[in-house]
């Protein structure tokens, strides 16, 4: 099987990308990705605030720990050990009769790890190269990626996801509507430059899956597929928004405010009286 080398240049910034530097914000400034795409579409001054280090977002880590317990187990042993060991004290109990187990969403992540694991459509589905970084090129702009299993000899990868239940539906404000999971989270567009970058790489056109497991007890799964039609207008957004963000990186555009996000309530300045009828729209 063909494998990513450990380390990509960019040939527009000269930065040189490596598993040990992706989450880096010297990463982000340098390659566009799914995730720093979504935050720019969220809203353009808090992710660049963020991307400067001005601003660092209160959030509960727990939700993030708790994915990256299950993506560090199937990644590897070693890569699990290593993550447990990084993450005890956060994750591990340290008093009373439950000291050195795991708290309580961490047991719901081996949950998870079990359902998945005594699987055998997921365990022979889920085989090759672990945590790939693909990186390329969309319209001029250098973009990054990490796939959670690569599999170029069937032609597919697969990406790991938690969630709350498989059939909630979920409100999305770009649609304005309900939708699954999948594409309240915009799924479909990280799938879409994965898959563009895997074919600018490899040569391979693979096709996506999600494998998503839930946080319910007793945890429910599912292979799911998206449209290609999906990932083509996920493609045709990237392409339409995506040098309008590499520009407010770069300081050749000022970023808009959402006036709605954390960032920016918390530097807000009053401004024009508004109608009470523009509260809600």
């Amino acid at each position: 099987m063909q494998t990513a080398p450990s380390e990509r240049t960019s040939s527009t910034t000269g930065f040189t990308l490596s598993s040990t530097n992706y989450y880096s914000n010297a990463a982000n400034r340098s390659y566009m990705s799914p995730t720093w795409f979504k935050k720019f579409i969220a809203c353009e001054a808090e992710a660049l605030a963020e991307l400067r280090g001005d601003w660092k977002p209160q959030r509960d880590p727990t939700a993030l720990l708790v994915g990256n317990y299950l993506h560090s187990y199937f990644e590897s042993p070693a890569s699990h050990k290593r993550f447990v060991e990084a993450h005890k004290d956060v994750m591990l109990s340290t008093r009373g009769k439950t000291k050195g187990q795991l708290k309580a969403p961490y047991k719901v992540s081996e949950s998870m790890i079990k359902t998945l694991d005594g699987d055998a459509t997921f365990q022979a589905l889920y085989q090759g190269a672990k945590e790939s970084i693909v990186t390329g090129t969309i319209d001029g702009i250098d973009w990054m990626g990490k796939l959670d299993c690569l599999n170029l000899e069937r032609g597919i990868f697969l990406d790991l996801k938690t969630t709350q239940d498989l059939h909630k539906r979920v409100w999305d404000t770009r649609t304005r509507r309900y939708v699954p999971f999948v594409y309240a989270y915009d799924y479909q567009l990280q799938m879409a430059v994965y898959q563009e970058l895997v074919r600018q790489q490899y040569g391979v056109l693979c096709t996506p899956y999600i494998v998503a497991v839930t946080k319910q007890d007793p945890p429910d799964k599912a292979v799911i597929s998206i449209p290609q039609d999906k990932l083509d207008d996920a493609m045709w957004r990237v392409k339409d928004q995506e040098h309008r963000f590499k520009s407010i990186i770069d300081g050749q555009e000022e970023p808009e405010r959402c006036e709605t996000c954390d960032y920016c309530r918390s530097t807000k300045v009053l401004g024009d009286i508004i109608d009470a009828d523009e509260l809600i729209d």
